[in-house]
């Protein structure tokens, strides 16, 4: 079993947007997924807790209950846990940290949350737990150019401790029908740029994770397929989003 933490220090930055989004777009893809919502908000509760499935998928719990929770899923078969962590206290976050495979720091490309997410990066560094930094709520491209505030903020990124992902989450209002229909955004429109943004995401990421192969292949979404990348960036990615994405 793997387990990331997502974590922003600061209000805002969407990572309960991230944890829903991955976990459930993993579990749609065929894993045995928990989504563990250690915010006291109860963001990602008030997302899921309506869903049929919600008690064996999602846990309110804090940090003092990780090592039990994480048992607890190892023996039930689980591939995935998804931690949304609170912004604060230090410690939690740090003991979430360090009990994981991997921590995903979220930031908006914005000046006061880029000054933030140094914060999440430090952290990251007094544990020995790998990270990458997750861009959301970037604007969409225009006319196949990345938008200037983008670019600034991954140059401002690239002199920073951690790898920054190679897919970026898009401001997109599909994020909110999905979110009021109790769902992800890749079981909203699989088709959708939304659920193609997470689907690279969450390929990424497997990569770093190592993600155990769900039992069948499918065709991959529309708006995967006409990605306008590099062809060898194009087969790697979709190689990797077939093992992934169950229809």
């Amino acid at each position: 079993m793997k387990t990331i933490t997502v974590n922003s220090r600061k209000g805002g930055a969407g990572k309960t947007t991230v944890s829903v989004s991955l976990a459930m777009a993993a579990r749609q893809a065929g894993l045995k997924v928990v989504l563990a919502d250690m915010d006291p908000l109860r963001s990602s509760t008030e997302i899921l807790r309506s869903r049929a499935e919600a008690p064996s998928m999602l846990i309110e719990t804090n940090a003092g209950k990780l090592w039990v929770l994480q048992e607890g899923c190892r023996r039930n078969g689980c591939d995935l846990l998804v931690i949304d962590t609170p912004t604060h206290p230090e410690s939690e976050i740090i003991h979430c940290m360090t009990h994981s495979d991997l921590v995903l720091a979220v930031t908006r490309p914005t000046f006061l949350d880029l000054a933030a997410v140094r914060e999440t990066i430090a952290l990251v560094q007094r544990t020995t737990t790998p990270g990458l930094v997750v861009l959301n709520q970037c604007p969409p491209k225009r006319n196949g150019e990345e938008n200037p505030v983008v670019i600034d903020a991954i140059q401002r990124l690239r002199f920073g401790k951690l790898p920054v992902a190679k897919s970026v989450l898009r401001s997109r209002i599909a994020y909110q029908h999905a979110f009021a229909s109790n769902c992800g955004v890749t079981e909203w429109d699989v088709n959708s740029e939304a659920a193609a943004d997470v689907l690279w995401l969450l390929a990424e990421i497997s990569k770093h994770l190592a993600l155990p192969r769900p039992e069948k292949d499918a065709p991959l979404p529309r708006a995967l397929r006409r990605r306008p990348q590099g062809v060898s960036a194009v087969r790697t990615m979709q190689a990797a989003l077939k093992r992934l994405v169950a229809g």
